[in-house]
């Protein structure tokens, strides 16, 4: 997931500050415009449910799941999928010729891009090898570049209160491995990791506008300390200057040419280490123009991120006086001869509606520490199984149902945006998908009245799309699912959901969620929802780390994701008419 639902965890030493709070601030309707515009929709005619064959996929889905086995496959063997990877092009190919092993028709890859370089990891280790032996639980940051020989070198810690101290350090980081900042509080943890939603959360929630409530810089801090990050100290309270200031000290040890960059991971503990995009000279984030994984990025030097204990203790030993050197190995491979990603695309084709679409999906690259499991391998799989189902069950579903795995979701949505601009179509006025709420419009005068977003230059096939369904919140079973403001399709899912209510999924908010593929879609006007998912361990333990991995997966809970998601695909693609659009599409 693209940053999705996260804390800024914002301390002095944060390699670099992704400030992606999606515009939610408060909302133009009233709860008295929402409930009438609820109750409004609610005496529509809404078409029955095949009540025999959802059963038939509860059956299937429940007591026949090949989910895990999907899974374990795309996460075990093929492993991590960094988007233009040799591994995502395998998973692309692997996932091609699976959906047609099962009978889906027009299973092709569908090339978006030019996306630029690939990276991947052809070795790494890293120790402390004085005045003792520290193994270290680390690991390099994608796009990073390694070394023609294993690096053995003196450690340095670069821990300035101020920008201008900066100055004494000064030609004394050349050739070293330069720590940047110094410890990290540790805290004990109190509450679970792995948390499910109670009534009284999915209560709040159901009850949320079209908007949700706003979410404030202070409210976002403020989680961050529970989950045991650091204040900020100092100028870095304000986060422009923590920004900022991080910039400097990064980019200072890069031109003092110290031969490696050492950070801790700014969130988590217990060797669970948070590690992304590198980050090249001169810029904030790994994204736009100078993007790391451009062909021709600015200067990247070589960067390492290590598990926050063993951090803070070599900082200690170092202002204890002690004299460390490290070894680290780091082989790494770019790979230029295709700048093009892809997307696989599989159907099942409809019926008397065939030229109509319903889609479903989630995103297949990952980040490369763990194996992207939770994030989003699992998304991938239960798609994968909920067609896999619709097809095993010889089901004849009036619409083509296809399915769609994104690439370049983790850098920023590219593989679904560059899907629907070849498609279905693009914005060409408002914020739309490239910015401010992620396409989420605010409605004039109450919420059934037309939204204020883009205008969208329409593909020809913009019409034929019916509904959209994506799965990427980790692997917490679906709790309901987001109406992402669209009132006219509440009571529609409310009836869908009639069916689960058994295995804990009944809950519709008219709330938007962000950060994942359904977002290109709601970004034109296109009917894309995503799941309610329980979060487990998701933002505490999984999210972009290296124990995203086949075990954090819930079996349980990927069975029921599974058939949920083929229930709502089938009924969708039964229905008489379209998913209802918002005001205005």
């Amino acid at each position: 997931m693209y940053f999705k639902s996260k804390a800024l965890w914002l301390s002095f030493l944060l390699p670099w500050i992704p400030l992606v709070i999606w515009g939610c601030a408060g909302s133009d309707d009233s709860s008295e415009d929402q409930a009438r515009a609820m109750a409004a929709a609610s005496t529509r005619p809404i078409q029955p449910v095949d009540l025999n064959a959802i059963a038939r996929i509860r059956d299937e889905g429940l007591n026949h799941s090949q989910v895990m086995e999907t899974a374990s496959y795309l996460t075990d063997v093929i492993g991590p999928r960094l988007t233009g990877s040799p591994n995502l092009k395998r998973a692309n190919e692997w996932t091609r010729d699976k959906l047609t092993s099962w009978g889906l028709q027009n299973a092709h890859l569908e090339a978006w891009g030019p996306f630029g370089r690939g990276w991947s990891m052809k070795r790494f280790s890293a120790e402390v090898i004085e005045p003792q032996s520290i193994p270290l639980i680390a690991a390099p940051s994608a796009w990073s570049p390694g070394f023609d020989q294993p690096l053995e070198a003196e450690v340095v810690m670069l821990d300035p209160r101020t920008p201008s101290d900066l100055d004494a350090y000064a030609g004394k980081l050349a050739g070293k491995i330069v720590l940047v900042g110094g410890e990290r509080p540790v805290k004990a943890h109190f509450s679970a990791d792995g948390t499910r939603y109670t009534d009284d959360e999915l209560t709040q929630l159901a009850a949320r506008g079209a908007r949700g409530p706003a979410t404030s810089l202070a409210e976002l801090l403020q989680n961050a300390g529970r989950r045991g990050a650091p204040a900020a100290r100092g100028p870095a309270s304000n986060p422009a200057v923590a920004a900022n200031i991080v910039n400097q000290i990064f980019n200072f040890a890069a031109r003092e040419n110290a031969a490696l960059i050492c950070s801790p991971s700014t969130i988590g503990d217990g060797g669970t280490i948070f590690v992304q995009s590198a980050r090249s000279i001169g810029t904030g984030a790994a994204r736009g123009p100078t993007s790391v994984w451009s062909v021709d990025p600015n200067q990247i030097p070589p960067q390492i991120t290590v598990s926050v204990e063993q951090f803070n203790r070599m900082a200690r030993m170092i202002k204890a006086g002690e004299k460390l050197k490290m070894a680290v190995n780091l082989k790494v491979e770019t790979h230029n001869d295709d700048p093009m990603a892809y997307n696989t695309i599989a159907e099942i084709p409809g019926t008397d509606l065939k030229e109509q679409v319903v889609m479903l999906g989630g995103h297949m690259d990952s980040w490369h520490t763990g194996t992207g499991a939770t994030d989003n391998g699992i998304g991938v799989s239960v798609a994968m199984e909920a067609v896999r189902i619709i097809k095993s069950l010889n089901l004849k579903p009036r619409r083509t149902i296809r399915i769609a795995l994104w690439t370049g979701e983790e850098e920023g949505l590219f593989g679904s945006a560059a899907y629907m601009k070849q498609h279905f179509g693009q914005a060409i006025g408002g914020r739309g998908a490239g910015g401010g709420d992620r396409g989420t419009r605010r409605p004039r005068g109450g919420a059934t009245s037309a939204p204020a977003g883009p205008r969208v230059d329409k593909q020809p096939e913009y019409d034929s799309l019916s509904a959209y369904f994506n799965l990427d919140n980790g692997t917490g079973k679906i709790r309901g699912i987001y109406c992402q403001g669209n009132v006219a399709v509440a009571p529609i899912f409310k009836q869908w959901l009639k069916s689960f209510s058994d295995l804990g999924a009944n809950t519709i908010t008219l709330s938007n969620t962000s950060g994942t593929d359904h977002l290109s879609f709601d970004a034109i006007g296109l009917p894309g929802f995503q799941f309610i998912q329980d979060p487990i361990e998701y933002s505490t333990r999984t999210h972009h780390s290296n124990q995203d991995v086949f075990d954090r997966i819930q079996a349980d809970d990927m069975k029921q994701a599974s058939t949920i998601m083929a229930a709502f695909v089938y009924n969708a693609a039964m229905m008489d008419q379209r998913i209802p659009r918002k005001p205005g599409y």
